[in-house]
């Protein structure tokens, strides 16, 4: 962006924010995001925000717990036991970051 003060011409460079910025600020891992996106069918920078909303929320770790509970067994239905591997991976980790759903 240029920007033209007093005469001189001033190089301005903008500032984007990434998704990797965004799920960053959000709380979760990049795994975790993407389960969300998948579980809701929105974009991944959409699920990051819905994420942050949610772990603010009383009950917020238990629907991203079922979430990607519910992905796994998505994935094991269709038969990609990658997938359901790499989904669980992503479970066991939130649970381990997130304890106060173990109660």
């Amino acid at each position: 962006m240029t920007v033209h003060t007093a005469g001189a011409t001033v190089e301005q460079e903008q500032a984007m924010i990434t998704l990797e910025d965004c799920i960053a600020f959000c709380g979760l891992t990049e795994a975790e995001v993407m389960a969300i996106a998948e579980h809701e069918h929105v974009p991944e920078i959409a699920a990051a925000a819905m994420a942050e909303c949610l772990l603010k929320q009383r009950r917020g770790v238990d629907k991203i717990h079922c979430m990607i509970v519910d992905d796994i067994r998505a994935a094991l239905r269709r038969g990609d036991k990658k997938h359901a591997s790499e989904l669980f991976a992503a479970l066991r980790h939130f649970l381990s970051t997130h304890p106060e759903h173990m109660h």
